[in-house]
C-alpha cells in the first residue's frame, strides 16, 4: 500500500522553480554538474545523497547563497516565473522570506545567538510588511504554536543556546513560514527532532503543501521523504543518477547508489545478543533505584537539575535513577527538551546536580569538585552530535587526537582503528566530511582508554550511508574494547539495533525502562507507544 501523500491542490503546469543545466564550480571545481529540477505548487521534490553529494549547494544557488566564490552557470534558472541567473544580492534579499523560505539543518548558526527567538521570527515579518508591535507579537506566538513549540509564551523571550535542538529547528522553521511564501526548501528540517516533534512537523509540511506550498525537500532520511515527498531526485558526485515518482523509486530503485541508500537505513531489529551479554528482564522504573543485575558500572540516583529561564525556572532533570552495567549499552530516548542531553552532561560531570549522586564503578564521583575527579576523568569518554563544535578550530587532527592519549596508542594507529588514513592528520577538521569528522570524534575518544562511553546524538547529522559505517564502528569498538555506552538518539531504530536497555525519558523523569527487545514489543508507558508509533517507515 503506498504512503506516499497526494497533494489536494492540482499542481499546475508553470513549475515554482525550473532550472536546466544547473552547475556550481568553485575554482577549478565542479561540485554540481548540469542538474535539472522542476517544483510546481502543491508538489514536494525531494533531493537525496550522502554528505558531499551537491544537494546543498543545488539548493543554495537557487537562492544567491552559494557563496561568493562560487560560479553558478544554467541554462535556465527560473523561480515564480522570472529568470534569476545573475539576480544582484539587493534583488535576492527581497526574493527570501517572501517568496522562498529556508530551514537550515544547522539552526544554532542559523539563528543568532545575541537576540531573543521572537524578535528574530519578528524582523522577518517587519522587514517585508511591519505591522504593529502587537500585531508581530501576535503572530510570532501563532507561528511558535503551528511549529508545535512547547511554552510559546516563554520561548518567545529565549535565546537560541537557551534553547534544545530540537526546540532551535521548530524556531527556525516557524522564521521560515513567517510570510506565507509559495516555495519553502527545506534543508534538513527534521535532523535534529525526536520522532513525535518529526511527526508533528511532517504534518505541518504536509498541511501547507495541499494548500499550495511547493517544498523542496533535502534529507538524508528515505523514511522522512516517503512521507512527504511526491517526487525523489538521487544525486551522487554533484550528478543527478536516479529520479522518479516517490513509491516507484523506493519499491524498484534502479541505481545501485540508489539501492545502496536504502540498504544502509537502520532497521528496527533486536541487538544480536553476544556471549558477554546478560539481558535483564523489563522493569518500569517507578521509584529511584531500579537493580539491573550486578555491581553496576555506573549508577545513578535521585539526579535532579533546574535552570533559570524567562519567568521562571525549568525543571530540566527530575529526580532520575539509573543504572549501567559493564559492556553493555543503555540507549536514552525522548523528545527534544526532555533533559536527556542535560542528564548527560551530570553524568560527565560537567554540570552539577542540584540533588543526587553518581557513582562510577562503586565511587563517587558526582558530586565532587573536578580535582578530585581528575585521576579517573579518563575512564569517561564523550561523542557528541556536534563534533566540529567540540574541536579546537586551531588544531590538525593530528593535534586533536594527540592531545588526549594517554596510553601507548599512536595517532596512526587510532586514525586507522576509526578507518581513517593517517594522511589526514596534518588536515584541519574544517575541510573534513561530517562522518569523517566524527570518526576523529571517536578516536579522540579512545585515546584516553575509557571504560565508558556516554553518546549525545552522534550520527543524527549523518547520511544514512556513513551513519551504517559509524555504528558499524562504535558496535566493532565495544566489543573488541568491552566499552559500555550510554547512548543518546531520536532514532528508534538505531536505538534499538544498539542497545541492551533502553530508558525513556518525559519532562525531566524516566518513565520507563526495560530491555530494548520488550520496551519495543511490548511498551508499558503511554508516551512509548506514543514514540514507537510516530516513527517514520519506509513502508506503509
Amino acid at each position: 500500500m503506498s504512503t506516499t501523500p497526494v497533494s489536494a491542490v492540482p499542481i499546475s503546469a508553470a513549475p515554482l522553480i525550473d532550472v536546466v543545466g544547473l552547475s556550481v564550480s568553485f575554482g577549478q571545481s565542479t561540485v554540481v554538474h548540469g542538474v535539472d529540477l522542476r517544483l510546481r505548487a502543491g508538489e514536494c521534490l525531494a533531493i537525496v545523497g550522502e554528505s558531499g553529494s551537491g544537494k546543498s549547494v543545488t539548493a543554495r544557488a537557487m537562492l544567491g547563497l552559494a557563496g561568493p566564490n562560487a560560479e553558478v552557470r544554467a541554462e535556465r534558472l527560473e523561480l515564480l516565473g522570472t529568470d534569476r541567473l545573475g539576480a544582484s544580492e539587493r534583488a535576492w534579499r527581497g526574493i527570501r522570506g517572501r517568496e522562498i523560505g529556508l530551514v537550515l539543518q544547522d539552526a544554532l548558526v542559523s539563528l543568532d545567538p545575541l537576540r531573543p527567538i521572537g524578535r528574530e521570527i519578528g524582523d522577518a515579518i517587519r522587514l517585508h510588511e511591519n505591522p504593529g508591535a502587537a500585531e508581530t507579537h501576535a503572530r510570532v506566538l501563532r507561528l511558535l504554536k503551528r511549529v508545535a513549540m512547547p511554552h510559546p509564551e516563554r520561548a518567545i523571550r529565549q535565546r537560541s543556546g537557551e534553547l534544545s535542538g530540537g526546540l532551535r529547528q521548530r524556531a527556525l522553521i516557524a522564521a521560515a513560514l513567517a510570510l506565507n511564501p509559495p516555495v519553502l526548501i527545506a534543508d534538513e528540517p527534521t535532523t535534529a527532532l525526536d520522532v513525535s516533534v518529526q511527526a508533528r512537523i511532517l504534518a505541518l509540511l504536509g498541511e501547507i503543501k495541499e494548500q499550495g506550498t511547493g517544498i523542496l525537500l533535502i534529507s538524508h532520511d528515505l523514511a522522512v521523504v516517503n512521507q512527504l515527498a511526491d517526487r525523489i531526485i538521487v544525486m551522487r558526485g554533484g550528478r543527478v543518477v536516479e529520479e522518479g515518482p516517490t513509491r516507484q523509486l523506493l519499491d524498484e530503485p534502479q541505481h545501485a547508489y540508489t539501492r545502496e541508500l536504502i540498504a544502509a537505513i537502520p532497521r528496527s531489529a533486536p541487538r544480536p545478543a553476544t556471549p558477554t551479554t546478560t539481558m535483564p528482564t523489563a522493569t518500569p522504573l517507578t521509584a529511584p533505584g531500579v537493580p539491573l543485575g550486578a555491581s553496576p558500572l555506573l549508577q545513578a540516583r535521585g539526579l535532579s537539575k533546574a535552570f533559570r529561564v524567562p519567568g521562571g525556572r525549568l525543571q530540566a532533570v527530575d529526580d532520575v535513577s539509573l543504572e549501567l552495567q559493564a559492556g553493555q549499552t543503555l540507549g536514552l530516548v525522548g523528545e527534544s527538551g526532555s533533559g536527556k542531553s542535560t542528564l548527560a552532561r551530570l553524568l560527565l560531570g560537567l554540570d552539577t546536580a542540584d540533588a543526587g549522586t553518581v557513582t562510577l564503578d562503586g565511587e563517587p564521583w558526582s558530586p565532587l569538585p573536578e580535582k578530585a575527579r581528575r585521576s579517573r576523568r579518563h575512564r569517561v569518554g564523550a561523542i557528541y552530535q556536534d563534533s566540529l563544535g567540540s574541536f579546537d578550530p586551531r588544531w590538525s587532527v593530528g593535534r586533536i587526537v594527540r592531545d588526549a592519549i594517554r596510553g601507548p596508542e599512536t595517532v596512526t594507529s587510532l586514525l586507522g582503528q576509526v578507518g581513517l588514513a593517517p594522511e589526514l592528520a596534518t588536515r584541519n577538521p574544517l575541510t573534513l566530511s561530517g562522518g569523517q569528522r566524527q570518526r576523529v570524534s571517536i578516536a579522540r575518544a579512545l585515546a584516553a582508554e575509557p571504560e565508558l562511553l556516554i553518546c549525545d546524538e552522534p550520527v543524527s547529522a549523518l547520511d544514512v550511508t556513513v551513519q551504517a559505517q559509524i555504528l558499524a564502528l562504535l558496535a566493532r569498538l565495544q566489543r573488541e574494547r568491552g566499552l559500555s555506552m550510554l547512548f543518546i538518539s531520536h532514532d528508534l531504530a538505531v536505538i534499538r539495533q544498539l542497545s541492551d536497555t533502553v530508558a525513556v525519558m518525559r519532562d525531566g523523569r524516566i518513565v520507563e525502562h526495560g530491555t530494548a527487545e520488550s520496551l519495543f514489543t511490548d511498551p508499558q508507558h503511554e508516551y512509548t507507544a506514543q514514540l514507537l508509533a510516530a516513527a517514520p517507515r519506509l513502508v506503509g
